[in-house]
């Protein structure tokens, strides 16, 4: 096991590598950048301006020697300084992170709480009527994009019940009711996808458990169903599930973009949101190689997660 997290690992600093070099030319690519507009915001400069802001923030270089330069300093921790706030991109993330790794964490134990036992009941009243109503309801939920539903419910709630999220965030430690008024809509429109998901994976893994051999044999012993469905069917049922549960949390982080935006969180995602149109490239880069190891830590989270659900794959 020692050895496969090791090898994990280092395949997963290649794809951060690579992630990050694709994210640092492509945003070199899109037109404009800090310097045109931080000049445009003074007002008319000439070219020796231009030039002398260039070689400060060190954009008078080759795109491949700052690609160097950056990935040299984020090796040993320097993540350069922003651009426009002149702060050290390190004090911003660990600033923001905290937030998108609370609101991420919400929505995924929601959508867990929501998707699997919904799951377990569609699978077990296999083409009855609440589970066509159900699958009619998890398609639904897959449809809709989360920005949209997050739009609505603030439409709705501040139209009919004149109540509106707390604007100003507050952390868990200072406000814990402010906190969580602030976060339970994101996290649910953010859940609302991940708990459809796992509503139609856990439906179809359970269905193909329940049909198998060892299952039949149980229930020629006498086993209560309940003992069937929890005890055995749904741990070896659990492996697709933890399977979606990791790859969906990449897509989770990229959806705190918009609903950060939408629901006035500072978090990580509403950094990146921000710093996109500035060109603050150092931010962006930052940030984007946080929400990769993020990715690829959970991915490895979930492999090693393998071995408790299934003691098959930890005796291989």
């Amino acid at each position: 096991m020692g050895e496969y997290i090791i090898r994990r690992l280092l395949f997963g600093l290649v794809v951060l590598l690579i992630m990050v070099t694709f994210i640092f030319v492509m945003i070199r690519a899109v037109p404009g950048d800090a310097v045109t507009l931080q000049l445009q915001e003074a007002g008319a400069a000439s070219e020796e301006q231009v030039a002398a802001l260039q070689a400060e923030l060190g954009l008078d270089k080759n795109v491949f020697v700052q690609l160097v330069d950056w990935v040299t300093g984020a090796v040993q921790g320097d993540l350069g300084s922003s651009f426009w706030s002149d702060r050290p991109v390190v004090e911003m993330i660990a600033e923001r992170l905290p937030i998108t790794l609370e609101l991420t964490f919400i929505s995924v134990v929601l959508a867990i709480l929501i998707g699997i036992p919904i799951g377990v009941i569609s699978a077990v009243k296999h083409n009855k009527f609440i589970d066509h109503f159900l699958r009619l309801i998890s398609v639904g939920g897959l449809s809709v994009p989360n920005f949209w539903v997050g739009l609505i419910l603030l439409t709705f709630l501040s139209l009919t019940f004149n109540w509106m999220p707390p604007l100003s965030y507050q952390p868990f430690t200072v406000d814990p009711i402010a906190n969580l008024q602030q976060m339970i809509l994101p996290a649910i429109c953010l859940a609302m996808t991940l708990s459809a998901s796992i509503v139609r994976m856990t439906r179809s893994a359970l269905l193909e458990v329940l049909h198998s051999d060892f299952i039949r044999t149980i229930r020629s012993k006498g086993a209560k169903e309940r003992i069937v469905i929890y005890k055995h069917a749904l741990r070896n049922s659990l492996v697709s599930v933890i399977t979606l549960i990791g790859l969906q949390v990449g897509y989770l982080l990229g959806g705190t973009v918009v609903l950060e935006s939408i629901f006035s969180l500072p978090g990580l995602g509403s950094l990146i949101f921000e710093t996109v149109t500035l060109r603050d490239y150092p931010v962006v880069q930052a940030s984007v190689l946080v929400f990769g190891a993020m990715f690829l830590l959970v991915n490895l989270i979930v492999d090693i997660m393998y071995g408790w659900v299934d003691p098959r794959i930890r005796n291989s």
